[in-house]
């Protein structure tokens, strides 16, 4: 079934469907990561691209939970950054690609707040 987006604020930023899939620099058009579909329930993210640009993500549901706070850090799973309480993949961020970034992402599962700044 297909979420309601509540906010969606995407700053040089494009996203290969409505709220998920690829995520790509506007101005060099470099793939950057991926967002998984169906286990996050809020994203903010800030990111510079290697190219200069600096972008941002803002997603969140009509039904999101205001999510936990959480000191638990995203594990790896494949180059993935997974929730650690349940192994669900949650995004990816290509180092390759981004200079630096920081990210809240809310797993929709457990409602755990992850914070990562690179």
């Amino acid at each position: 079934m297909a979420r309601v987006l509540k906010n969606k604020k995407l700053v040089d930023t494009k996203l290969a469907t409505n709220y998920g899939g690829w995520m790509y620099c506007n101005k060099c058009n470099e793939n950057i990561g991926y967002l998984c579909y169906s286990t996050y329930d809020r994203l903010e993210l800030k990111y510079k691209c290697n190219c200069g640009s600096q972008g941002s993500v803002l997603l969140d549901f009509e039904d999101s939970s205001i999510g936990k706070k959480c000191d638990d850090e995203l594990i790896i799973i494949k180059n993935r950054l997974c929730c650690p309480k349940d192994n669900e993949p949650l995004i990816t961020i290509l180092d390759k690609k981004v200079h630096s970034y920081e990210m809240k992402i809310t797993c929709k599962f457990c409602e755990s707040i992850y914070k990562k700044v690179k």
